[in-house]
């Protein structure tokens, strides 16, 4: 895994080691080919209708900026729905399940497990 020299510091290696992963978690978002879909117990007892449209607005979700999106993976995001707010979240696990991946750019070695939640169960 290519890390930046301090926190505050993108290399270009860095910054193209964050897009590879962006794009793959992209991928697996718009898709949900690619890992693992976990939602929360709130998430589990709202109507078929909500949970569709918010699969839905997680998948087509493009609203990264550096507030939401500060090392560029486009690993997290809020959507609405009907006034509720709800967070995703993208996490790196190795094929095992067992420990965090040891690169996350390489879907060879790395399970994606995206969280879809209400915003009060992070």
């Amino acid at each position: 895994m290519i890390a930046a020299t301090n926190s505050n510091e993108k290399t270009p290696e860095s910054i193209e080691y964050a897009k590879r992963i962006a794009e793959l978690n992209d991928r697996f978002r718009q898709t949900y080919w690619g890992g693992k879909v976990m939602t929360t117990c709130g998430v589990n007892e709202l109507s078929e209708d909500i949970k569709a449209r918010l699969f839905r607005a997680v998948s087509e979700f493009d609203r990264f900026n550096w507030r939401n999106d500060p090392h560029g993976e486009h690993d997290f995001g809020k959507v609405v729905i009907d006034g509720q707010k709800f967070f995703w979240k993208i996490d790196y696990y190795n094929n095992t399940m067992d420990a965090g991946s040891e690169d996350p750019a390489n879907p060879d070695v790395t399970t994606r497990v995206l969280t879809i939640m209400l915003s009060h169960e992070y």
